[in-house]
């Protein structure tokens, strides 16, 4: 049935309050002779009319005002209708019994206040049957067929007949309704069972939704009585009709209320497995959807738990979650030694680590001798493609408490849970490759800044390099520094680690090189010697250092006045030196401590400096480990040694020759093999002839 339009709809409330307010005055005029003398006695026809006018105003509003059903909200459908209409109008019947009884009313001398509590009682009766009706209307179109639709239409029209002519034939004239209202019981009885709103019930309003048809029941039931004894008050004024109308309509409401109740409770077995299955595919789509949000896998795993315990209804459950520690145990009422013995009997047997169920653990061996309080229990593995991550444990108290569609449920949760679980640490993992990438690029960026652009140039000697990174960013490195025109400082080192964190150190030895550089001040008199540029390197390190880094360094000032270098070792590889006059190959042998190993002022005590004269064609090999620790297929390291005898067939080329002859030497040696550590070669050749140095 389509609604009435907007303005016409609106009028409704009106036109019902206006015949109202018509039935108030024709009962006052009826109930006091005074005013019937002077205004004239009112028909009954007349407040027939208005009865049947309200009531198919009232009706009509109702139908289409009434705040109709929100998704599966039937509770609170059926709190509105009793805690408003229903609550008003059985008060009014009680006022008005209270009142007869108490003899509040003086009806002996005057019945208007009577009747005109009657009259109240009738609009609120008339308002509460009109919300009943349309209530009982759309709990039974919920998910209704259109054939019953369709039927309910001509119940609506049939009883909405049989009222009218209630209203309007004498009293003795009732048998000819007696057929047709026979057919209506039936019809409404067989409409009253289509009640699919009953099996969407949740758990928790399910005796709500019972306790509120109840009072339902009972309202009409006290309407019922109420109008059955008025027919028998002479001092009410109202007509037969009108008092047969409202008992009538009271009765239907009642049957129906009574029917509705009836089939709830009869269908709540029903309504209680349909629930389970319902909340068994809501529990599945939430962990679906929650699976999907990118949550972490403790919150994942507890959802997993939660929604396996729910689904199942599992008196007791826990998930034992064996790869990390980070993840702890999930547990539901139950002790952990309960749930260490069940583990120990099921690993005994080699079932530990397989899908499981028992629904008999009385009388399974093991089980038996246990004594646990309960009798089923389902065991269901987690695992991913590469590991066992974890088991989960479901109990009942009773016996044949699970059932295969249970176990086959709980499959489906673990595998979603584990897929989602790889998926994770994939993500996880990818996107740790990816930072990793990018600090990487930032570290390489950084390094490749630090690395000198220009080398050293000039008529007294000839320097080149060699450096790889065994990764994408190495820690080691040197730099040049012209302190004036006969003195120059280089620096070479290793730190300890790789990645962004050895690049950052890097960058802050280069920082405290330049800085500390200013010190050198020989025209005063004040040199900077290299044992005191460490001790003030490792104190100004100590302050930005983790605890566990420490840095190598070699660092050698060369004078070209002096035609010496003055140089000290801060635990870095000893230097290989070729002497042209002696036609010698050694090492300097010097002690040295390691930047940022010790960190107070005896740091001091452990660095020397020394001091070396340099010959024309005398060439100075400084390294890291990277180039002595390279290893073969043997696991053989390259070794000083060897290091040391390729100088010794290599010292009258120039310094370019000597570096590519020690790279491809080392490259030969390993095999084609990547480098085990950073390697870093910096090769200086004192020319043959020296240039003289102006004083």
């Amino acid at each position: 049935m389509t609604p009435f339009p907007r303005k016409l709809n609106s009028a409704l409330l009106p036109g019902a309050a206006l015949c109202w307010l018509a039935m108030l005055v024709g009962a006052v005029l009826r109930a006091s002779p005074e005013l019937a003398q002077q205004w004239g006695t009112v028909p009954d026809g007349a407040l027939l009319g208005a009865h049947a006018g309200m009531t198919l105003f009232l009706f009509l509003h109702e139908r289409n005002h009434l705040s109709r059903l929100r998704g599966t909200e039937f509770v609170a459908l059926l709190r509105r209708l009793m805690m408003g209409a229903g609550l008003l109008a059985a008060a009014g019947a009680v006022v008005h019994f209270a009142a007869q009884a108490l003899g509040l009313i003086p009806v002996a001398s005057n019945t208007v206040p009577l009747n005109v509590l009657y009259v109240v009682n009738i609009g609120v009766t008339t308002f509460f049957l009109a919300r009943a009706y349309n209530t009982w209307r759309s709990l039974v179109f919920f998910r209704a067929t259109h054939t019953t639709r369709q039927r309910w239409y001509w119940f609506e029209l049939l009883l909405g007949i049989a009222l009218v002519l209630r209203l309007f034939i004498p009293g003795n004239a009732l048998v000819y309704l007696a057929v047709p209202l026979l057919g209506l019981a039936i019809l409404g009885v067989y409409l009253g069972s289509h009640q699919q709103w009953v099996a969407y019930i949740s758990r928790k309003h399910r005796w709500a939704a019972v306790g509120l048809q109840l009072m339902a029941l009972v309202v009409c039931v006290l309407l019922m009585v109420y109008f059955l004894s008025t027919q028998q008050d002479t001092t009410l004024v109202a007509p037969f009709g009108q008092r047969a109308f409202l008992l009538l309509m009271t009765a239907f409401s009642a049957f129906y209320s009574f029917v509705g109740l009836m089939v709830t409770f009869v269908t709540l077995p029903t309504a209680t497995v349909f629930e389970q299955k319902r909340e068994e595919i809501l529990s599945m789509q939430r962990l679906a959807q929650f699976i999907q949000k990118g949550q972490s896998e403790q919150e994942v795993y507890s959802l997993l738990f939660d929604s396996a315990v729910q689904t199942v209804d599992a008196d007791a459950a826990w998930l034992d979650l064996h790869e990390a520690t980070a993840n702890p145990a999930l547990s539901h009422r139950i002790d952990a030694t309960t749930s260490r013995r069940i583990c120990d009997l099921l690993t005994d047997y080699n079932i530990g680590h397989i899908d499981y169920l028992n629904n008999d653990l009385p009388n399974s061996a093991g089980f038996r001798a246990l004594n646990l309080p309960y009798g089923s229990l389902i065991v269901m593995p987690l695992r991913t493609s590469q590991s066992h991550v974890g088991t989960l444990y479901l109990l009942k108290h009773n016996t044949q408490g699970f059932d295969r569609e249970n176990l086959g449920l709980l499959q489906t949760f673990t595998g979603q849970t584990v897929v989602r679980i790889e998926n994770l640490r994939l993500m996880e993992e990818s996107l740790h490759n990816e930072l990793v990438k990018e600090e990487l690029k930032i570290a390489s960026l950084v390094q490749e800044s630090l690395i000198p652009k220009v080398l050293p140039a000039d008529s007294w000697f000839e320097i080149r390099w060699h450096s790889q990174a065994a990764r994408e960013v190495g820690g080691d490195f040197y730099d040049f520094l012209q302190l004036s025109a006969s003195r120059i400082a280089i620096i070479i080192g290793d730190v300890s680690g790789k990645g962004t964190t050895a690049a950052f150190h890097v960058a802050q030895l280069k920082g405290i090189f330049h800085t500390l550089m200013l010190l050198d001040q020989p025209e005063k008199g004040q040199p900077l010697q290299p044992s005191k540029f460490m001790t003030m390197a490792n104190q100004a390190l100590s302050h930005c250092l983790e605890r566990s880094s420490f840095i190598t360094a070699s660092f050698y000032i060369i004078d070209y006045k002096e035609r010496g270098f003055a140089f000290a070792r801060a635990g870095h590889c000893h230097t290989l030196y070729y002497n042209a006059v002696t036609e010698e190959t050694f090492y300097f042998q010097t002690a040295g401590l390691g930047l940022g190993i010790l960190r107070d002022a005896s740091y001091e005590k452990r660095i020397k400096n020394m001091y070396y004269d340099y010959n024309p064609g005398d060439v100075m090999v400084m390294y890291t480990d990277g180039i002595v620790e390279a290893r073969d297929v043997n696991g053989e390291e390259y070794g000083e040694d060897r290091l040391r005898e390729l100088l010794g067939r290599t010292f009258y080329l120039d310094a370019e020759e000597i570096k590519q002859a020690i790279v491809d030497d080392v490259e030969q040696f390993s095999h084609g093999l990547p480098p085990h550590d950073d390697q870093t070669l910096l090769i200086v050749k004192f020319k043959s002839t020296q240039p003289e140095v102006l004083a």
